[in-house]
Parts: structure tokens; C-alpha cells; sequence
């Protein structure tokens, strides 16, 4: 949220909540209309401002899917096949559906369609901005120059986000920390973290490979983090101390945008206008490119 939230100062940024996207892994449609309020809800508390950017729900945007169509009938199977989080799901046992399959191709329309030239994404996700760079291109050398080729921006310091578990922190995995949870659930995950067996004062000299450390970084000053993990390199820093100041830097981090969100909760109506307006406006640029397909491909 934070690199993608930073763009808005540097030019025009979109941003959209992915609910077409949710149709692969959910089913209950009232968990989708809570989920998609709440991630509206998130953005807006943690700084998004719609006065710099376009905020939008992609439902409301269906042009995104006419596009992912004309993508599609370029689009290797083989590609899709080689799509690190389609061979994840298979490994870890999960049937995919069509739309697990064809996941990076509506990516590659979601990114194409605003004619966007840098894409916020965690490591995780740099391989399908690069299959949205090769269908783009594949598209452009069959039909002339259509789309802008983007390029992933991602942040190293903060590349990927360990969950609980230590695997890339996601709702599909189970492994989250809720940035607006209950104080209570909150603190309960954080000191529910796993650590190894070795004493307090045992040396750890692999201190930045420690999930707390690690999660720590992302929360605390960078003074504050480095002398933690100093001292757990060095022995005698116990991991419920650790988790502690974990939980106290988690919590503090994040007041701000909890007494924003609890306003913007109780003004829905301004949250709606919010994404009602940005939809308007990405449907303005949506609308100009997937046209200059359709003439580019002679679909119009």
C-alpha cells in the first residue's frame, strides 16, 4: 500500500479494488461487498487522496474484461503455465479454476487499459508485470503500436512481507496481521509468532532472518529496528521482549489511520461518492484505449 500510495505525488495514479480478481478464491457475495468496502475503507485511512488520484472499484469499469478477452487470443498457454502463483496453487493442492489459469491475463488488461507506465508490486508479482509486458508487445508487433510497456516498481526494502508463517503475508494463506484489527486479536497473532529454540542468551547471527525483526523494519524507525537486531545477534534479547516491541510498534504506526478509518466509516456515503467519481473517470481513459485496440485488431 505504502509505494503504491506514494505514486500519487509523483503523477496521475490509478488505483482499483480488484473484485473481479476475488472471483477466482471466493464465493459468498456478501463477503465480497464487505471485503471490497474495507479495502476502500484501508486506502482511504492509510492516505490515499482522491483529489490526487482516481480511486475505483474494477466492476465498475467493464471495458477491463473486453480487453482481457483480445489479450487472451495472443496469449500462450505455455506463458500462463509458467505463472509462479498458478504452479503455487497446484503445488499446495488447490484445484484451479479458469480464472486462477487466466489470472495474468485481466492483470495485464487492468494494467494495459490505463495506458500505465509504472506498476507498484511486491517481488512476488514482478513476473506478471513481466507477462503484461509480453502480451503488450505481442499485441503491438501484431497490430501496430497500441499499448504503453510498463515497468515494474518495486521496493527492496520491502519487496515482500513475511505473514505469520513466514511464507508472502496473504488472506489466502491465512498468515495475515490485520492493520485494523481489534488490539486484542492483534497482539495475540504477534506474540503467537514463531521462533526457533535457542536460549535468550544464546548469539543469533542470522538476526535479520527472524520473522519479528524482519516485520519490525517495516514499523519501527530504522534506528529502533537495527538496535533490535543487533541485540538479538548479540544474545541476551528474548523473543517475548522482541515480540512485544514489536506489537507496541505495530500498533503505534497504524493509530493515525485508525481514528481516520473509524470517521470514514461513519460517512459511507462519502466513500461511495469517492469510488462512484473514479470509476467515471477510469472508464474516460478505459474507454479511449481498449477503442484504439478494437481499431488497431479491426473490431472497429
Amino acid at each position: 500500500m505504502r509505494p503504491a500510495i506514494e505514486l500519487q505525488d509523483q503523477g496521475e495514479a490509478y488505483y482499483f479494488i480488484a473484485n473481479y480478481h476475488s472471483m477466482t478464491s471466493l464465493f459468498d457475495a456478501g463477503e465480497r461487498r464487505r471485503n471490497t468496502l474495507d479495502v476502500a475503507l484501508d486506502f482511504l485511512a492509510c492516505g490515499l487522496d482522491p483529489k490526487k488520484s482516481v480511486f475505483f472499484k474494477q466492476s465498475n469499469v467493464p471495458e477491463v474484461t473486453e480487453l482481457a478477452w483480445m489479450l487472451t487470443t495472443l496469449t500462450p498457454m505455455g506463458l500462463l503455465e509458467r505463472a509462479t502463483s498458478y504452479k503455487d496453487k497446484i503445488a499446495k493442492g488447490i484445484a484451479p479454476n479458469h480464472g486462477v489459469f487466466a489470472y495474468p491475463v485481466l492483470m495485464a488488461a487492468d494494467i494495459l487499459i490505463y495506458d500505465s507506465n509504472v506498476v507498484p508490486v511486491g517481488r512476488d508479482q514482478k513476473q506478471h508485470v513481466e507477462m503484461t509486458r509480453d502480451m503488450a508487445t505481442k499485441f503491438n508487433e501484431q497490430y501496430g503500436q497500441t499499448f504503453v510497456i510498463p515497468e515494474p516498481r518495486i521496493r527492496d526494502e520491502v519487496a515482500l512481507v513475511p505473514g505469520t508463517d513466514g511464507q508472502k503475508m496473504s488472506k489466502s494463506y491465512g498468515n495475515t496481521i490485520e492493520i485494523f484489527g481489534e488490539e486484542k486479536a492483534v497482539r495475540k497473532k504477534i506474540m503467537g509468532l514463531v521462533m526457533d529454540s535457542r536460549t535468550p542468551a544464546e548469539p543469533k547471527p542470522d538476526a535479520e532472518k527472524n520473522l519479528a525483526i524482519q516485520l519490525l523494519k517495516l514499523v519501527a524507525p530504522t534506528d529502533v529496528a537495527v538496535d533490535f537486531e543487533n541485540r538479538l545477534r548479540a544474545g541476551g534479547l528474548g523473543y517475548g521482549d522482541l515480540k512485544k516491541a514489536l506489537f507496541e510498534h505495530y500498533w503505534n504506526y497504524f493509530a493515525a489511520a485508525r481514528s481516520k478509518r473509524a470517521e470514514l466509516a461513519a460517512n459511507l456515503d462519502y466513500v461511495n461518492n469517492v469510488l462512484a467519481d473514479g470509476a467515471a473517470r477510469a472508464r474516460a481513459l478505459a474507454q479511449k484505449v481498449l477503442q484504439r485496440a478494437k481499431v488497431a485488431s479491426g473490431l472497429d
